[in-house]
């Protein structure tokens, strides 16, 4: 999608999930519309008394059907291990079984170049292949914009 290109581009996450928030809307997904309270995707990890959330991540979007947690990563996606974060997050997450993690194919700022989609898959395929740590998500998928 040129649109969103990080080869032509250098839009911020948010900017990316604006794009493709109708898309994802018209594919039953729930997307963060902004920061604000009413407008984020709660994501329970932890109950309280009476069944109240006690820890809540959030996700950028979340399809409650196929139980998709969708995240969309900039420019701190490799700088930042923000995709392990993210990863992190959707494992504890109550009704999350699949991860996308969308990243910039390339970034550039702050005087660093990084391949960041090649990173992403390159760690995320030594983390399945090594069989050492078993995660409970059924699947994690990576796309390069």
């Amino acid at each position: 999608m040129e649109e969103i290109s990080s080869a032509v581009h250098g839009l911020k996450s948010n900017d990316v999930l604006a794009v493709v928030a109708d898309d994802l809307e018209a594919n039953g997904y729930f997307v963060e519309k902004s920061k604000r309270e009413e407008d984020l995707i709660r994501m329970p990890v932890l109950f309280g008394e009476q069944g109240a959330f006690e820890k809540e991540f959030y996700a950028d979007a979340y399809h409650p059907g196929a139980h998709i947690v969708l995240e969309v990563e900039a420019g701190r996606a490799v700088a930042n291990n923000q995709f392990l974060k993210d990863l992190f997050e959707a494992c504890m997450m109550e009704d999350s079984e699949y991860l996308c993690i969308a990243v910039r194919k390339q970034y550039s700022g702050g005087g660093v170049n990084s391949q960041d989609y090649g990173r992403v898959c390159t760690f995320l395929r030594t983390l399945y292949a090594s069989n050492r740590l078993q995660l409970p998500l059924k699947g994690v998928m990576v796309l390069g914009y």
